[in-house]
């Protein structure tokens, strides 16, 4: 009896917990959004700390990194449906910023024949989740197939992925981490373009890239419990939605009829990147590199 109720008085502290962080993050969540454009731009944020310090500090006298309608964001992904699955928080956050956003799609998700079909989804999904047609790009090249067996080329993956950000004057470029959030190969092989593109210092200079932090297996499928966590260990940027912003990224899901198959489902209900995205800054080198 005892420790039952030790375990119930542990589990509403926690579902506190997540009350707790979560309305800190709504009151938190446009300070944040520029604290992160001016670290990553390298930009003085002592103006955000004075303000803190000082409850009388003037809103509009603090230097903000951008106008919401100055960040063009691209959102580059390898297949339709990454982008509810994994990045639907981070989208729906911006959306309401009325941010910009690009979806740069690598593949037509054919592994299964199904490409023409997935490539409607994806249009179904973005634009339940705020993003028009006219913003979403999907390349179709047999050099790029829906394949986890295939090693994309790094060489054209890059030089899609610049051309889209060059022609468009985006300055803040979502993706996958090194390990892909599922480990999926045509993740980590973004992931690989980015960091030579940003290595090799071919990354405009005012542009800033960002990677979707992979958890653990345990903390993907905790579901809104995962918050506390990502909330609490260090990021460049943490996107968390709540209860009815999740219901909306589960229709976008849902646009994807194709995948819906019984273990999908399981993550809709599962998934803390339902709720949750953190990403870590990649380190654009600002000077061009000789590559002999």
């Amino acid at each position: 009896m005892f420790t039952l109720l030790s375990v119930g008085l542990i589990f509403l502290f926690y579902l506190t917990l997540i009350k707790l962080v979560y309305y800190r993050y709504k009151v938190k969540w446009p300070t944040l959004w520029n604290k992160m454009l001016l670290r990553l731009r390298g930009e003085d944020i002592n103006l955000y700390r004075t303000r803190e310090r000082h409850e009388s500090y003037s809103r509009k006298s603090v230097k903000v990194a951008h106008e919401p309608g100055d960040v063009r964001v691209l959102l580059v992904t390898a297949h339709p449906d990454d982008e509810c699955m994994f990045f639907a928080p981070t989208i729906i956050r911006l959306v309401e910023l009325n941010v910009s956003i690009l979806v740069l799609c690598l593949s037509s998700g054919n592994y299964y024949n199904q490409g023409v079909q997935r490539q409607k989804e994806l249009l179904d999904s973005c634009a339940v989740l705020g993003i028009p047609a006219s913003q979403v790009t999907i390349i179709d090249d047999k050099e790029l197939p829906d394949d986890p067996k295939v090693e994309w080329s790094v060489a054209l993956t890059s030089s899609l992925i610049l051309k889209h950000i060059r022609t468009h004057s985006i300055n803040l470029v979502l993706t996958f981490d090194g390990r892909g959030v599922s480990g999926h190969a045509n993740h980590i092989a973004i992931y690989k373009a980015v960091s030579h593109l940003a290595f090799a210092g071919r990354i405009p200079a005012d542009c800033q890239v960002l990677a979707l932090r992979t958890v653990s297996i345990l903390r993907k499928y905790l579901s809104v419990l995962d918050l506390p966590i990502s909330w609490l260990r260090p990021s460049d940027l943490c996107c968390v939605i709540g209860l009815e912003e999740c219901r909306r990224a589960k229709r976008a899901m849902l646009c994807h009829r194709t995948q819906l198959l019984w273990f999908r489902y399981l993550y809709i209900l599962f998934s803390s990147y339902m709720f949750v995205n953190t990403f870590q800054a990649i380190a654009v080198e600002t000077k061009n590199l000789k590559i002999y």
